[in-house]
């Protein structure tokens, strides 16, 4: 399957919000006209679930956790105006992410193999937001001509048959699309590039990273791509040379040294990916452990080890492991959740609860460690308790179709029908599949029966999601 080709980035950067760099001239409101907020917010979901309906995502509640922490943190200190976010996780090693108007924020799993540490992972989001706040292609529209809706719905169309794998079906569809304009916004310019790289480190800097992270990792995607005939989708739209690293490297060296540069969380959380794509768990023991033997005080590896272990069913060596690491450091929460994960996978779970319910006590409002609470909670075949977590989880995840699916089921197993089938219906229309939703509300009437206020609660939410579903048709043309 193809993941995030440079086309998606170009409706990403088409339908940029309104932002200002500090010491940018005013852009004025022309190309706001190109595209209302509002319109923008609308096409910018809509596409988002055409494409969760297409790829494939990585649902780890970890990562998850990591990369929206991470990403709102670089935002808060950002130029981006809208800051209602929501996020993809794709299951790729190509390295991308891309930040979208309407507040869609991407990561690939290639992006941990490639940044080697916290500040170069930030650098490439930092980067990525600047093109946003800025509005590059936006701009880029307004100067060339007006760019309606309608058109960007059809390139939309291209777009999600391409990152679908559908190849040169999808960019045919592009190219059908207002060619000759959208052949201009089809990469970068050399002073746009340079605009977001200068932006971006103003941003690393302001959020308390060390700026040299961006020409840092520019130099080794450079270096480690520098003979490949097919590079990353990544460096086909924001090509790395020579002049480019040398002017990062000159404007981070204007700043004041200092600044983070790591940290052990993006480490660990590195190291999770990383055994994403490992062929077998055997085989990403044997490398954690090549590591360890290198430097037995490698806390990383030791933890890439533990996990390893887990996967392979080595649960005595996985305890060995992470007795030490949690020696260290009891209260770290992802060392607590691979102790949780052991027990459960060990049929351990009083333990696996009282560590569940001590860790929560200390941070109640942790994503991972309450998703992990359901899950030992259906362990213990207590589907009616798992649902009340679920309703707890969902007053901050409303808009998670992971979390969704799984209310559905666990309303199922507790015997809630006509819940399971409201569930779904939501799950499919964050998905885009407004069809399945619509009938699946269909399902939860019949159900309801005379119960007029439960009924009329389901036809309400019906007709919201039919006028979503025709709001997308018209943008659609």
């Amino acid at each position: 399957m193809t993941f995030l080709r440079p086309t998606l980035l170009t409706l990403a950067c088409l339908l940029a919000s309104p932002g200002f760099a500090d010491d940018l001239p005013s852009l004025g409101d022309a190309s706001s006209a190109i595209v209302s907020p509002q319109q923008e917010y609308q096409l910018g979901r809509a596409w988002l679930a055409m494409l969760r309906s297409q790829v494939s995502q990585l649902n780890d509640p970890q990562l998850k956790d990591y990369v929206e922490t991470s990403v709102y943190k670089l935002v808060e200190t950002s130029q981006v105006n809208d800051r209602r976010l929501e996020f993809i996780l794709i299951n790729s090693p190509q390295l991308n992410a891309f930040a979208a108007p309407g507040g869609i924020i991407g990561v690939n799993g290639g992006l941990f193999l490639n940044a080697q540490t916290e500040g170069e992972y930030s650098a490439v989001l930092a980067h990525e937001l600047a093109h946003v706040s800025q509005r590059h292609f936006a701009r880029g529209v307004e100067a060339s001509q007006r760019m309606q809706v309608p058109m960007m719905a059809a390139l939309l169309g291209g777009i999600i048959a391409a990152a679908a794998g559908a190849g040169d079906a999808g960019f045919a569809a592009i190219a059908s699309t207002q060619a000759a304009a959208i052949q201009e916004q089809l990469r970068f310019s050399r002073q746009k590039e340079q605009e977001a790289d200068r932006i971006g480190m103003l941003n690393l800097e302001k959020a308390g990273y060390d700026p040299r992270s961006m020409p840092t990792m520019f130099e080794r995607l450079m270096r480690q791509y520098r003979f490949d005939s097919k590079p990353p989708e990544f460096l086909l739209t924001h090509p790395v040379t020579e002049s480019r690293i040398a002017d990062t490297r000159n404007r981070a060296e204007q700043f004041k040294p200092g600044g983070k540069e790591d940290s052990l969380t993006y480490q660990l959380i590195r190291a999770r990916v990383q055994l994403f794509y490992e062929d077998s768990p055997g085989l990403a023991a044997k490398r954690f452990r090549i590591q360890l033997d290198e430097n037995p005080k490698n806390d990383i590896a030791r933890y890439g080890l533990a996990i390893a272990q887990i996967k392979g069913s080595l649960f005595n060596d996985a305890r060995e492991n992470l007795k030490q690491l949690l020696a260290k450091s009891p209260d770290e929460i992802i060392y607590n959740l691979a102790q949780v994960d052991l027990d459960i996978a060990n049929n351990r779970l009083p333990d696996a609860q009282t560590r569940v319910d001590r860790m929560l006590a200390q941070y109640p409002g942790n994503y991972p460690l309450n998703q992990v609470r359901v899950d030992l909670l259906l362990k213990q075949n207590r589907p009616a308790d798992a649902e009340k977590a679920l309703e707890a989880l969902l007053k901050t995840r409303s808009n998670d179709p992971d979390v969704w699916y799984m209310v559905a089921e666990t309303r199922g197993l507790s015997g809630n029908i006509i819940g399971l089938h409201q569930a779904r219906a939501e799950y499919f229309a964050l998905i885009g599949d407004y069809r399945q939703a619509i009938q699946q509300l269909d399902f939860a009437k019949r159900r309801a029966g005379t119960n007029f206020p439960l009924s009329s609660r389901i036809d309400a939410r019906q007709r919201e999601l039919m006028e979503q579903e025709r709001l997308i048709k018209d943008m659609m043309g």
